[in-house]
């Protein structure tokens, strides 16, 4: 049995049980978005003090009483990966309580080939995955012990391998007991991030950015995986989480062509920047939240 630490505990958010409990339950409470229960949400993954209010807004839409998995896909930042990878580890540590890794669901994504393994510093360098767990650990408090999580680190795939990822994993989405986790920062603007695209006849930058991030979720609002690529190629934007968004599309595609009275909704319900960029020199991180339906 081997766990995996919180190893960005104390830095990007609080180590302390007591003082994080007490963040996560005023961002939940402060969150007013219309009950629905999601099968997957998509949320931010950076430091609290920037995404943690926006990421309520996602995890306020998880109704705890039907999961009994929660799958988080979230993008790789410090490790090439020409595919999705699985966890070494056994349990993932949280400042609330630890989380078990679904044993039999990992040992099914392993018989399909599909996947490799992190290493353990790969999996502890990583924060897209971990980012999420206290968020899951919170909502979910009520069943603890009574679930387990399916991480899957996803890599630079192309849409082909998106697609295919999609079909392996719409048999699990269709499950009401499984809910998707999808780790997704929006843009990333500035010279840091190699990235400055600027149209002034949308406003100051920052309104261009959220102009550019707007049509990004509006298209995957309409659940379409080809568009949603047509989109990135021609934009550029720098959407860190885009291959796990893509896989989501895609899963939800697979599942569309196997239930053809299926009605899917996804519905961003918060969006926010890290700061408001209005000169070359600035730059900012955006944030955005939301829920499907299904």
């Amino acid at each position: 049995m081997s766990m995996r630490r919180a190893s960005h505990a104390s830095s990007w958010y609080d180590s302390d049980e007591r003082k994080l409990t007490s963040k996560l339950e005023g961002w939940l409470a402060g969150a007013s978005v219309p009950p629905a229960p999601a099968r997957a949400i998509i949320a931010p993954h950076a430091g609290y003090a920037y995404c943690g209010e926006c990421a309520a807004y996602a995890y306020k839409q998880v109704e705890p009483s039907a999961v009994k998995r929660v799958f988080i896909l979230g993008p790789s930042h410090h490790v090439h990966l020409s595919r999705c990878a699985l966890s070494r580890n056994t349990t993932y540590q949280t400042p609330l309580y630890n989380l078990t890794i679904d044993a039999e669901i990992y040992s099914q994504l392993e018989s399909t080939g599909q996947f490799g393994k992190m290493s353990k510093s790969e999996d502890e360098d990583e924060h897209s995955i971990e980012m999420h767990l206290p968020y899951i650990a919170q909502v979910m408090k009520s069943k603890r012990d009574q679930f387990t999580i399916v991480p899957i680190l996803v890599g630079s795939i192309d849409q082909g391998s998106e697609r295919k990822y999609g079909a392996l994993l719409a048999p699990y989405l269709a499950d009401p007991a499984n809910l998707f986790v999808i780790s997704s920062d929006f843009c990333h603007w500035g010279e840091r991030f190699s990235y400055t695209s600027y149209d002034s006849s949308h406003g100051k930058i920052h309104e261009y950015i959220e102009h550019l991030d707007r049509m990004g979720m509006s298209i995957i609002e309409r659940i379409d995986p080809e568009e949603f690529a047509k989109y990135l190629s021609q934009y550029r934007n720098t959407i860190c989480g885009r291959h796990p968004i893509g896989v989501l599309l895609h899963t939800v595609a697979a599942l569309r062509q196997q239930r053809p009275g299926l009605n899917p909704v996804l519905k961003f319900n918060k969006y926010a920047q890290s700061s408001k960029a209005v000169s070359r020199q600035d730059s900012s991180v955006s944030y955005a939240s939301a829920a499907l339906v299904l």
